[in-house]
């Protein structure tokens, strides 16, 4: 349930409207556990980050002990900072936010840290608790529209609850959870972490009532825990972004960290040094949190509190855009050979599909978008690379198996005939079938059109009793033996016969 009384994003984040869009933009997050540097091309629905950078200084490490943040930690941080500091200046950037959380607000000497700070260059926003859920919310939010359920957004130094509903952020609540303080807490004894959740909890009244919905994880110790959930499943495709698991998985981590040892998991399973350390603690909190919430299920974001900042920036007409469809149709702009060409397609080919559900129609919409891009690829090698692209690349709004069903279409879409492992992994047999049309139908209005949008909108492709009809309203003359080809290629995929009309 939205709290109605909650402060708006304007009052949370005033700083939002200081955002220059006129070149790259810039944000360096200092948190308990690590810095950050993450450069993005543009204020945007989908921004690409041009460049990422983390200095690993454990700011939060020793305030748990004697409340403050030790000089070894300050030294590192500050050596970081002026190397953003340089490289932002360099890259001219035209705007530049730095933002820090947990250790600097909790920490009896943040002030004094804040000052050396500032002697750098770099005005510093500390961010209160439900600042950094709100933003850590919305950030959910910008990458998955339709998340309905809780945020947890688990630093060095804290962890932030956020209820979200209709693309809107709730009631959220911090709590001092962080992944640097949960062995203390563990080491008093084996039940100590459930109690201490259980107790913190009841502070908030308002996670009774958001029992039994999925649980959306933030945070890069949470990332860690599903890149090895990810080897440890032999998971198809080796995406963070909106990966599922079970609420029973963390305990299950849990014994797999206990009984292997670190240095393996980290060359296995990708994770950083810096992260091997926490797993543990970080398995144990989930553990603990998805059974108290009750979770639905669990989803990886890998957008979060930076992402957050950057769609509040958005005026509300692009933050409703569908980043999927917007990503896609950039790319396609960007990459294609003609303007417009894959909505054009898109449009064309759906009368052939028009009983499919809406989010079907979302997934073949992207797919058009994207159909042209390969076309500068070796065409031995298309099929392939179009699909790598599909299945690997950093698309949101997309889960596994719409990666999967976008990039067996636009393989088929180029012929491809390599080994689809991956794939078929993935997909029932339906949506085999579906994608196959899909790309077929792609297949047909790139030749017929020969990418160009005015041939295309000279034509029409129905389904009529049991034939795939080909009709011409315009131009007669482009059909040809290539295009007949093609259309009784499409037409045996929905097991009937081809046909073509004339107007």
């Amino acid at each position: 349930m939205l709290n109605a009384r909650q402060a708006t994003a304007d009052s949370f984040f005033p700083q939002q409207r200081r955002w220059c869009n006129t070149g790259p933009i810039g944000i360096i997050d200092i948190g308990s556990n690590s810095i950050r540097l993450v450069v993005y091309d543009q204020l945007t629905r989908t921004p690409r980050i041009l460049f990422n950078e983390k200095v690993a200084a454990q700011l939060g490490r020793n305030i748990p002990i004697n409340g403050n943040i030790d000089d070894e930690a300050i030294a590192r941080a500050l050596d970081g900072l002026k190397r953003f500091w340089e490289l932002s200046k360099a890259m001219k950037l035209s705007s530049l936010r730095t933002v820090a959380t947990a250790a600097i607000r909790d920490a009896e000497n943040g002030n004094v840290v804040l000052e050396a700070i500032k002697a750098i260059g770099l005005k510093v926003e500390v961010l209160s608790g439900e600042e950094e859920g709100q933003g850590s919310g919305y950030g959910v939010i910008s990458a998955m529209p339709d998340a309905n359920g809780i945020v947890g957004d688990l630093g060095g130094g804290s962890l932030e609850l956020i209820r979200i509903e209709n693309g809107k952020v709730g009631e959220r609540i911090s709590f001092p959870f962080g992944v640097l303080r949960i062995a203390d807490i563990r080491k008093k004894n084996r039940n100590a972490l459930d109690r201490a959740v259980a107790e913190a909890f009841k502070k908030a009244s308002w996670l009774k009532e958001a029992k039994n919905l999925p649980f959306y994880m933030v945070g890069g110790a949470w990332r860690s825990l599903t890149r090895l959930d990810l080897y440890a499943t032999r998971y198809p495709i080796p995406v963070l972004h909106n990966y599922i698991m079970g609420r029973d998985r963390p305990t299950k981590l849990l014994r797999i960290i206990q009984r292997h040892n670190p240095k393996k998991l980290r060359n296995k399973a990708g994770i950083s040094s810096s992260r091997i350390g926490q797993l543990s603690d970080a398995a144990a909190l989930l553990s603990v949190v998805s059974r108290q919430l009750n979770s639905k299920h669990l989803v990886t974001s890998v957008y979060g509190l930076r992402e957050g900042l950057l769609y509040l920036g958005l005026d509300k007409e692009t933050q409703k855009l569908d980043p999927l469809i917007w990503s896609a149709n950039q790319r396609g702009e960007a990459s294609g050979r003609f303007y417009q060409q894959g909505e054009t397609l898109y449009n064309w080919m759906t009368p052939l599909f028009i009983d499919e559900l809406p989010a079907y129609h979302r997934l073949r919409h992207a797919a058009c978008l994207l159909a042209d891009t390969a076309w500068q690829i070796n065409p031995d090698f298309r099929a392939e690379q179009i699909l790598s692209i599909i299945l690997h690349g950093r698309w949101v709004g997309l889960d596994a198996r719409g990666r999967a069903l976008i990039g067996e279409a636009l393989a088929t879409s180029y012929d491809g005939t390599m080994d689809k492992k991956v794939v078929n992994n993935l997909l029932t047999e339906e949506d085999r079938i579906r994608a196959f049309r899909w790309g077929k139908a792609i297949r047909l209005g790139m030749r017929l059109s020969a990418g160009v949008t005015s041939t295309l909108k000279e034509s029409r492709i129905i389904r009529r009793d049991n034939q795939v009809i080909l009709q011409f309203y315009g131009n007669h003359r482009l059909n040809g033996e290539t295009v007949g080809r093609r259309l009784k290629a499409l037409a045996h995929s929905f097991n009937a016969t081809e046909a073509v009309e004339f107007f």
